[in-house]
């Protein structure tokens, strides 16, 4: 009956309950869950400080030198694929600016290196990885594999990713960067945004690619590995972490 009243009364039934009174019910868990989620999804969707801005101007022109240990500019381009226009017009909407350049060393052989730099990613770099933009140009993604590169005092994860489109054989090296996080899959790019923006922070992002045209896919990695290499050695340290990630201790460089 005292459970009938007090539903009468328009009050729960078992607040009329002694042994019961004073506890939170699944329900209320429930709602505080969602407060708590809705409180902290406040703070992610609305980070306020740019990390492009404590950076100060990024000029990835100047940033990169041409000359790069035994690898230097050259001038007169190499056999680099230009995007369709479809994807040129998503390339220019995620990032603010893509350097686009070819090395060459003693022996004659060619390096291309593509730096894709934006500085607003708060919703994370858009998944374009490069395997998703070959194949757009018509290249057929023979395999992929995650490998950990000894760059710039650091062990930076890394895809390899083999191309081919017709006797052109591509193989290519690359990672992604959000702040000075290496980021190459969807899930960690995700952490790493909900990471900066409970410190109100809207990260900026990098994409770190290199290429050769071998059919001779270990020499490919080998040279694309030295280029790198010779790469960690001429950034400036500020501007390391942004294209190489955070420091680690390298095993090997």
């Amino acid at each position: 009956m005292q459970a009938e009243a007090a539903s009468d009364s328009g009050l729960p039934a078992y607040v009329s309950d002694p042994a019961r009174a004073g506890r939170i019910g699944w329900q209320e868990w429930v709602a505080l869950a969602v407060m708590l989620l809705g409180v902290v999804g406040a703070i992610v969707l609305r980070p306020t400080v740019h990390m492009s801005e404590e950076h100060g101007k990024t000029d990835l022109e100047t940033i990169v030198p041409t000359e790069l240990g035994n690898w230097h500019l050259l001038r007169s381009g190499g056999a680099v694929v230009l995007p369709t226009p479809e994807l040129q017009q998503m390339l220019d909407s995620t990032y603010n600016q893509v350097l686009t350049r070819t090395y060459v060393n003693e022996l004659g052989y060619r390096i291309m290196l593509s730096l894709a730099y934006g500085g607003d990613q708060s919703d994370g770099l858009k998944a374009h990885r490069p395997e998703v933009c070959y194949q757009a140009q018509g290249f057929q993604i023979k395999a992929l594999q995650q490998t950990t590169l000894a760059l710039a005092g650091r062990e930076v994860p890394a895809v390899l990713v083999s191309t081919q489109m017709s006797q052109r054989h591509e193989p290519v090296t690359y990672w992604m960067t959000m702040g000075n996080k290496v980021v190459n899959s969807g899930t960690k790019q995700k952490i790493a945004q909900i990471s900066y923006g409970l410190r109100g922070q809207i990260p900026e992002g990098m994409l770190v690619r290199v290429s050769s045209i071998d059919p001779d896919e270990a020499r490919a990695y080998a040279m694309q590995r030295d280029f790198l290499q010779s790469l960690g050695r001429g950034i400036g340290p500020k501007d390391l972490p942004r294209i190489f990630g955070a420091e680690t201790p390298a095993t090997a460089q």
